[in-house]
């Protein structure tokens, strides 16, 4: 069972982030020396104003880059300060993006995982399905050590997603506005489509409000766990060497462990 003091902790948390990076600074610049600001206001006009701040990318993949490492660093913070708590972070193509530990929390090993999705034209809707986990390695064979994760997927006793939503302003050095943190299991905001047709990526819904109120397409964990890993994903040869790997060190026999698609409901 997933610990709800951890999950109410992160999401008060959540409400008190601040995206504040407003561009990326550049040492050259138009102006007399010594620059002098009287608060921060002051000191960004001046920069831009001078010429040294160039805005942040608005592609997708990379903006939600920038924001999930801030976010990262902020909630990296604030668990230090907790009695009790540690946390790690993870790698940034590995899972989870967070990983916290301690008996401030009930013990265990707790993954926390941070995506980014901009919204689309309605307000209403991600512009993409956001990604829960990646179907055919670790996710579908939960009792093996996969490279760029701490310890195996079922090791966790929660798995949690901070979900950040924004608008994006274009013209703005910023890019990112109206940003919403929601923090959810996420089996509540899972759907029955991959987030890419390419890869093997389990999606979300995409209404905000369904992501918000945790209203997913699965109505148990056990459901969720079931359909996803009986899911039929393409298996590179790269990944497949991989598995035969991990499944050769742990000297078991492939579909006999790794496998089976239940999982306790959390």
């Amino acid at each position: 069972m997933p610990d709800a003091g951890l999950i109410d902790w992160l999401r008060e948390q959540c409400g008190a982030y601040v995206f504040d990076l407003r561009g990326v600074y550049r040492r050259g610049g138009r102006h007399d020396w010594p620059l002098t600001a009287s608060n921060e206001g002051d000191l960004e006009r001046l920069l831009d104003e001078g010429g040294h701040l160039l805005p942040l990318p608005k592609e997708p993949a990379a903006l939600a880059n920038v924001l999930e490492v801030s976010l990262v660093d902020f909630l990296l913070e604030r668990v230090a300060a907790v009695d009790g708590a540690h946390a790690v972070r993870g790698t940034e193509r590995g899972y989870p993006d967070i990983e916290i530990s301690g008996p401030a929390f009930g013990g265990g090993f707790h993954a926390i995982d941070i995506k980014m999705a901009k919204r689309g034209r309605s307000g209403n809707l991600t512009q993409s399905r956001v990604t829960l986990y990646t179907g055919n390695t670790y996710f579908r064979h939960p009792t093996l050590h996969w490279p760029g994760t701490f310890r195996p997927f079922d090791d966790y006793i929660t798995h949690l997603d901070v979900i950040g939503v924004y608008t994006l302003n274009s013209g703005s050095a910023a890019r990112v506005e109206e940003l919403e943190l929601i923090v959810q299991e996420p089996w509540r905001i899972a759907s029955r489509q991959r987030s890419s047709t390419t890869r093997e990526y389990i999606g979300a819904v995409q209404r905000i409000a369904d992501l918000r109120d945790g209203r997913g397409e699965f109505a148990t964990a056990k459901e969720f766990y079931v359909y996803w890993r009986k899911f039929r994903f393409r298996v590179p040869p790269a990944v497949q060497n991989q598995l035969d790997r991990l499944v050769q060190n742990r000297q078991v026999t492939p579909g006999t462990l790794f496998d089976t698609p239940d999982r306790p409901a959390q």
